[in-house]
């Protein structure tokens, strides 16, 4: 049976998040019901390369779907974004998948972007996309102390309590924080990341950006293991999933 990967984009605001739940609609269900419709009406099963949250929007999720039919890449993605409507989830970009490769387990890095609107007004046209924090934040001393959480570390105190994860160890790549007009914009980059990890992450530099905590806050922080000393964990409406990398050479179309 011919198995694809396909790039997603969605917003997370409908959804339940990608898993399929006891109730609710989620971003699994409604491509698997999409695919349904190309396989004999046999709904195959997705997997996709992170589970992103309710409410977490996606630019680049990758997902890998084995249906019955071989099709080319395009006429995969077009068949799929017909079946998908009215629901605010696309296939960008689809292609057979290499051969061994597995959206989740072969994926070596993934990025994601966390927007929070540092203004007075609440949003109008990006509601539900980001954070609105109305009070001034310091961007740079967020920056400088996400520079401290760098490096492969024990994370046990930005999981959620619910995290399936075996270990709480992960190496974090990159975290930066930068000031765009009106948005601070957190960016971050790892193999893989914990539940919750990267809003419990700007839930705790927001402390810092308000000046209510040092730069060397966050880092202690992690050192102590323990959630309860952490940040809130930020909404996930800032939260985008915006790439997934791997070694094998997809040749995305």
């Amino acid at each position: 049976m011919p198995l694809y990967a396909l790039t997603l984009e969605y917003d997370g605001t409908p959804f339940v998040g990608w898993q399929r739940q006891g109730s609710g609609l989620s971003v699994q269900q409604v491509l698997e019901e999409a695919a349904a419709a190309l396989n004999g009406g046999a709904v195959p099963l997705a997997i996709a390369a992170g589970r992103t949250d309710a409410g977490v929007h996606a630019e680049g999720q990758v997902a890998q779907l084995a249906i019955e039919r071989t099709l080319a890449p395009e006429r995969l993605r077009e068949a799929l974004n017909f079946h998908t409507k009215p629901h605010p989830l696309v296939v960008t970009c689809a292609a057979p998948a290499p051969e061994g490769w597995n959206a989740r387990f072969s994926a070596v890095r993934r990025g994601y972007r966390y927007r929070i609107l540092n203004r007075r007004a609440r949003p109008a046209l990006e509601a539900g996309r980001v954070w609105h924090v109305p009070v001034p934040l310091d961007a740079g001393a967020m920056h400088a102390a996400a520079q401290g959480l760098l490096g492969r570390h024990d994370f046990s105190a930005y999981r959620a309590a619910a995290c399936q994860a075996k270990s709480p160890v992960r190496t974090l790549e990159r975290l930066d924080v930068m000031r765009q007009g009106d948005e601070v914009v957190i960016l971050a980059e790892a193999r893989s990341f914990l539940h919750h990890q990267i809003r419990n992450l700007a839930g705790t530099l927001l402390e810092v950006g308000l000046g209510k905590r040092g730069t060397e806050w966050p880092r202690r922080v992690l050192e102590s293991r323990d959630r309860a000393q952490a940040g809130q964990t930020a909404p996930p409406e800032g939260l985008t999933f915006l790439f997934v990398r791997y070694a094998e050479d997809i040749g995305w179309i």
